[in-house]
C-alpha cells in the first residue's frame, strides 16, 4: 500500500488545514466538516492529519485502546480486569484513521451482539464497532450528506459524550469513543438537516484554486507523488515531523491557555449581535481560540485568534436567506470583534484570569464582583427601540353609543352597512 500523500504538501485551503489541526490539538472542540465541490482535497487532507497524530500508549490487548493512565475511560472489560487484580499489558501504536462508509448500519456502527459465539458456546460477547476502533483516533466519513439520519445522530451524539453506550439481548456495555470526526460532503448532492449541521463544532467552505501558478504546482506534486509515491514523501518528510512536533507541543500547552472575563464577554458580544441560536458556538469559539493560541506557543488570548475561530464556528449557524451568499470573511467578523469591544465592559484595568469559575479568579486578584442582575453585555446608555405598533383604523362614532352615538333600541329593525 502506498504511503498517504504529505499533509504539507497539500497546495492552500489553509482554512480547511487550519480545522483540521485545531481539531487534533483540542479533540473536545468537536467534528470538522468540509464542504466543497469535487477534486479540492477534502479526502486527501484528512487522511493526511492521522499521518501527523503522534503514537498513543494504549492497553495492548484491548480492542477499545483504552489508556492505561485514566481508569476513569476505560471500556467495561478492562475494569472488570483490574478490579480481578490483573496488570493490563501496555503497547504504543499509531493513531487509527478509520473510514466509516456511506452504507453503514446502526448495529456496524455503535456495535452488537456476538451471534455465533451465542450458538455455538451459549455465551453472551459483544461484538465492537466503528465507533470503538475509532477511539482516541480519526473517524472519517466521506459524503456525510449521504449517511443515513440516525446514524448521523449516533456518531454525533457518541462524539459529544466521548463514550458509547450498547444495551442489546440483555448486554449492558459501554467503552470510550473520543476521536476526531470529520465529516465531507459536496453540496451539489445534497445538505444536511440543520439540527445535524449545528452538531459538527467547526465547518469549512472551500472552492477550487483559480490562480494558475497554484493549480501548476498542484499538478506537478500529483504528478511527483504518482510516479514514486515513497521518494515524494521523503521529500516532505521533514516537514512532516515538524508540523507533528507543533501539534504535540500545543496539545501539551493547550492547559496552560487562559482566557479572561473580556475574552468571554466579547465572543457572547459577537455571538449575540451575530443572531447566533444557542450557546453551542460561544463554546466552540473559545475552543477553539485556545487551541490556535496553543499553536502559536502563547498562554493567552488574542483577537486573532477570536476572528479565527469564529470565522470556522460560524458559516454553518448564521441565519440567511435563500439567496444570500453563505461565506463568512475575516473583514465582516472583524468588524462585529470592534463593536463587540465597544460594548464590553470589562476592557480597562485588571482582568481576572479564567479558569472554569470566574469568581474565584476574581477574588483571588482581588477584583469586584460585578453585580448580578445587571447586564455586561449591553449599551446602559442606548436607548430602546421603539415597539412598531398596528395602526387601529378609526371608525365613525355613529352607532357606538357608549361614545355618544344613537343607542338601538331591542326591537327596532338592525340594517348592517357596508365598511368603506
Amino acid at each position: 500500500m502506498p504511503p498517504i500523500f504529505p499533509f504539507t504538501a497539500i497546495v492552500g485551503q489553509e482554512r480547511m488545514k487550519r480545522a483540521l489541526i485545531l481539531s487534533a490539538i483540542y479533540p473536545q472542540i468537536g467534528g470538522v466538516l468540509i464542504r466543497g465541490e469535487r477534486g479540492t482535497a477534502k479526502s486527501t487532507a484528512a487522511r493526511a492529519l492521522a499521518a501527523l497524530l503522534p503514537e498513543i500508549e494504549v492497553v495492548a490487548d484491548c480492542p477499545f485502546s483504552c489508556d492505561p493512565d485514566q481508569p476513569a475511560m476505560w471500556c467495561t472489560e478492562c475494569r472488570e480486569r483490574a478490579e480481578r487484580g490483573e496488570e493490563l499489558p501496555r503497547a504504543h501504536r499509531r493513531t487509527r484513521f478509520v473510514d466509516l462508509p456511506v452504507s453503514a448500519t446502526e448495529d456496524r456502527v455503535v456495535g452488537t451482539l456476538d451471534i455465533e459465539c451465542a450458538i455455538q458456546k451459549g455465551e453472551r460477547r459483544f461484538e465492537p464497532g466503528v465507533l470503538a476502533a475509532a477511539n482516541r483516533g480519526v473517524l472519517y466519513v466521506d459524503e456525510v450528506n449521504l449517511l443515513d439520519d440516525h446514524v448521523v445522530d449516533l456518531l454525533l451524539d457518541a462524539a459529544a459524550m466521548g463514550v458509547n453506550v450498547v444495551e442489546r439481548e440483555g448486554i449492558s456495555f459501554s467503552h470510550p469513543a473520543r476521536f476526531i470526526l470529520i465529516g465531507t460532503m459536496n453540496p451539489e448532492e445534497g445538505d444536511l438537516r440543520p439540527q445535524l449541521l449545528d452538531r459538527f463544532a467547526l465547518c469549512v467552505d472551500i472552492h477550487g484554486i483559480h490562480d494558475p501558478a497554484a493549480r501548476m504546482a498542484i499538478m506537478e506534486r500529483n504528478l511527483a507523488y504518482e510516479a514514486d509515491p515513497e521518494g515524494f514523501c521523503a521529500e516532505w518528510a521533514l516537514r512532516e515531523q515538524a508540523l507533528s512536533r507543533e501539534i504535540a507541543r500545543a496539545r501539551q500547552l493547550l492547559s496552560a491557555v487562559r482566557y479572561s472575563q473580556s475574552d468571554l464577554a466579547t465572543i457572547a458580544t459577537m455571538m449575540s449581535e451575530l443572531g447566533v441560536d444557542g450557546h453551542r458556538a460561544d463554546l466552540v469559539v473559545l475552543k477553539a481560540a485556545r487551541a490556535h493560541a496553543a499553536l502559536e506557543k502563547r498562554t493567552r488570548l488574542s483577537d486573532r485568534d477570536i476572528l479565527l475561530a469564529a470565522e470556522l464556528a460560524l458559516p454553518h449557524r448564521l441565519k440567511r436567506h435563500p439567496l444570500q451568499e453563505a461565506e463568512v470573511t475575516l473583514g465582516d467578523l472583524a468588524e462585529r470583534l470592534a463593536e463587540a469591544h465597544a460594548q464590553n465592559p470589562i476592557e480597562a484595568g485588571v482582568e481576572e484570569e479564567s479558569e472554569g469559575t470566574a469568581e474565584m479568579a476574581g477574588k483571588k486578584k482581588g477584583v469586584p464582583e460585578e453585580p448580578r442582575d445587571e447586564e455586561p453585555l449591553t449599551e446602559q446608555s442606548e436607548a430602546a427601540p421603539e415597539p412598531v405598533l398596528q395602526t387601529v383604523p378609526q371608525w365613525s362614532s355613529e352607532g357606538r353609543w357608549w361614545e355618544g352615538g344613537k343607542q338601538i333600541a331591542a326591537s327596532e329593525e338592525f340594517a348592517p352597512r357596508r365598511l368603506e
